[in-house]
């Protein structure tokens, strides 16, 4: 068993310095206006003048503090300290605090609202660039977002997060995220990146206020958005009324590995314990949107038995890691197994061996679209970058629950 670790280990690694980081130390980076340029399509073709959105900056910003802190390449640090200070200067909203929402090509802001969710992927990168490089600025800064998100975003009466406000910390009309998703004040997609944050800003600033808050968020997760079935809820208003029985697979597989994670890091055994139990159980549910391929379907839809069976790129990493951190906790080949078939699918079928990256998404039969972008608004390097890095750094041990 140890030999396939192995070598899905060394695969990874080959792929991840192979290809992925290469197309974005290579492609992305806007020589004249700073930062990096804000949408690439599907041949690599820049558009100079493409708005830049503080999703991409800070997933890029995490994607190569990560990256160098855990190999090391100084090339990867070049790219994290151009996050960085794009992030600095343009992105964070010096008289109201927090992060803009998207600006121009030149770095003006463009639609300054602040979406919590954008919020937390900016704690999100700045505490991952104070661990590659012990920069106290940036730890001071995703502190302050921590801060702005508890002072305007969290519900003290019901629970939970609000998910969007203007830029003078006012609720917004509109609270989506994208086109796609509900209208509606507490969604799981936002909490687990509020959790992904604030797991990572736990890790390196112990303080006993945000030891509170992400142990309500690990609440929230175990009796709310995490349903009996083993599957997330995904939609709710502020009265915690469920609004949506869709199924999102990839939301299911990144989350359970997520949530075991920030057990991890409260270090507290018995929900350690909890954690690992639920993330084995949503991993084995979650391999009823594979494929015969070994793909992941990207939604099931309950009310109408209707299944979005198109691939898209981030699901298929986040399983990787899913199944490989089910296998972990459990000992159990079976989970070893599906990790190691969503990556031939990936090889197959994902990875774009002309142009370089992975194709946003390919429909049943594994065909790409090929009119969608390799670099954009919410096409980034997080996803697939973080299961090569989490898969890497992993030791050869289990951890039983």
């Amino acid at each position: 068993m140890n030999y396939i670790i192995q070598k899905l280990k060394d695969e990874l690694h080959q792929e991840l310095t192979g290809n992925i980081l290469p197309f974005w130390l290579h492609h992305t980076p806007d020589r004249e206006h700073g930062g990096f340029i804000g949408h690439i399509d599907f041949e690599g073709a820049p558009s100079p003048r493409a708005n830049k959105g503080s999703v991409l900056n800070a997933r890029i910003l995490w994607t190569f503090s990560s990256s160098f802190r855990i190999l090391k390449q100084p090339e990867y640090l070049a790219s994290a300290d151009r996050a960085y200070d794009y992030i600095k200067n343009n992105f964070l909203d010096r008289e109201w605090g927090g992060v803009f929402w998207k600006l121009d090509y030149q770095g003006n802001p463009l639609d300054p609202k602040k979406q919590i969710y954008a919020q937390a992927f900016t704690i999100y990168g700045m505490t991952e660039y104070y661990r590659a490089t012990g920069n106290q600025e940036a730890l001071d800064i995703a502190v302050g977002l921590y801060l702005d998100i508890e002072k305007h975003s969290f519900d003290p009466v019901k629970n939970g997060y609000f998910e969007a406000f203007t830029r003078n910390w006012e609720l917004e009309g509109d609270l989506r995220l994208s086109e796609k998703d509900l209208n509606e004040s507490k969604t799981m997609n936002t909490h687990l990146h509020i959790l992904e944050a604030y797991t990572n800003l736990y890790r390196v600033w112990e303080n006993s206020e945000l030891k509170v808050q992400l142990r309500n968020l690990v609440y929230l997760f175990t009796n709310y958005f995490l349903n009996e079935s083993g599957h997330l809820n995904l939609f709710f208003d502020e009265d915690w009324n469920l609004k949506s029985d869709l199924v999102s697979f990839g939301h299911d597989i990144e989350c359970s590995w997520l949530l075991h994670e920030a057990a991890d890091v409260l270090d507290d055994e018995d929900l350690k314990e909890q954690c690992g139990t639920l993330a084995v159980k949503i991993a084995r549910q979650n391999m009823k949107g594979l494929d015969n391929d070994g793909g992941l379907f990207y939604e099931y839809f309950p009310t109408d038995e209707r299944w979005d069976t198109d691939k898209h790129w981030w699901p298929q990493a986040e399983a990787i890691v899913g199944y490989y951190h089910a296998h972990r906790i459990s000992g159990l080949p079976e989970f070893l197994d599906a990790a190691m078939q969503s990556w031939r699918f990936i090889q197959n079928y994902m990875i774009d061996k002309e142009n370089g990256e992975w194709h946003w998404r390919v429909d049943k039969q594994g065909r790409p679209y090929f009119i969608e972008e390799k670099a954009g608004f919410w096409k980034c390097p997080y996803h697939n970058s973080r299961a090569c890095l989490e898969v890497i750094s992993s030791p050869f041990n289990y951890s039983l629950p």
